[in-house]
């Protein structure tokens, strides 16, 4: 039986959550119609992701729909905001159910963890891609941005970098792994965790902050630009996980945890004078933070071991 476009919709993508309070119009109208909170300020941001481009077409669906909106939680965790709203265009070589199925069911799996509604969107024949509009909230004037970082402000990362590159690299053939790391690191790459609370319990703290999206080479220099400063980073302080190291030499972790992108944890600057704190705000975030470096006068990201620079030729995912 053929399926629709609006078939497709109210199968897979209409009746799949409970409508939150703020939803007044939900999906089936021209537009959704929403009650934002009063005196609080919208974070929006948009994403695609492409087969062949930011994902493998073989990804398990249930994985990708999980991921295409965790990636953007992602952004709004940066900012500090809290998720409430999100949009959803897919286009589609063509209707498969066994594929829709699982997909949207990870979609979901994502929105009922994180409490964000989908409210709209759309969905077209095409090569597969997936577009996502998130949009959140922010007290007024706490929002967290990449440009206030100031010189002698330590720089900081949340949880651990480069399993999500190293499954990459074993998904794509270049690597193998020891079995008990393999499932582990898999799942960091298909089933990011958006630092959601820690952005929250951030601000007001955080001088910048970015999600470390493309590699923290790349992200961190984002901050450094915006700022007007030079990230200095102490590459013996990146936080590396047992199953990187026992799986790679330590440069290949360093270069991993450097550029190889798709981490979706925070990189944020603090003053010194609010480190101190960082350990009792974060503590019921269930993130953890390890200090990384600091900013310095100057431009641009420079490299360092035992307090010397080093020259490491490093870039993060570009997109042309």
């Amino acid at each position: 039986m053929a399926c629709g476009e609006f078939d497709l919709i109210e199968r897979f993508f209409k009746k799949r959550q409970n409508q939150r309070s703020d939803v007044i119009v939900p999906i089936g109208d021209d537009c959704a119609v929403l009650a934002p909170i009063a005196d609080q300020l919208l974070a929006v941001s948009t994403d695609t992701l492409v087969s062949g481009v930011h994902f493998y077409p073989d990804m398990p669906p249930h994985a990708l729909g999980y991921k295409s909106l965790a990636v953007n939680l992602s952004d709004l965790a940066a900012m500090g905001a809290t998720p409430r709203w999100v949009s959803l265009a897919i286009t589609l070589p063509n209707v498969d159910e066994n594929w829709l199925e699982p997909f949207s069911a990870g979609f979901f799996e994502a929105a009922e963890y994180y409490d964000i509604q989908l409210i709209g969107g759309d969905v077209t024949k095409g090569p597969l891609s997936i577009t996502l509009t998130v949009q959140g909230q922010i007290p007024r004037n706490q929002q967290i941005t990449r440009s206030g970082a100031n010189v002698g402000d330590w720089i900081c990362v949340t949880g651990q970098l480069g399993d999500s590159a190293l499954g990459l690299q074993n998904l794509a053939g270049k690597i193998s792994l020891l079995e008990g790391d393999k499932a582990r690191v898999i799942k960091k790459h298909y089933y990011p965790v958006p630092r959601l609370l820690a952005g929250q319990a951030l601000r007001g703290v955080a001088t910048a902050a970015i999600d470390l999206s493309d590699g923290l080479a790349s992200d961190v220099g984002h901050i450094a630009k915006a700022s007007g400063c030079k990230a200095v980073i102490d590459v013996d302080s990146l936080p590396l996980s047992d199953a990187l190291l026992a799986n790679t030499s330590v440069e290949q972790a360093v270069a991993l945890a450097l550029a190889g992108g798709e981490d979706y944890e925070l990189c944020f600057t603090v003053a010194p004078s609010a480190l101190s704190a960082l350990e009792t705000l974060l503590a019921h975030t269930g993130a953890s933070f390890t200090c990384i470096g600091q900013m310095h006068a100057g431009e641009g990201v420079e490299f360092a071991r035992d307090n010397k620079q080093i020259n490491l030729e490093l870039e993060g995912f570009v997109h042309f």
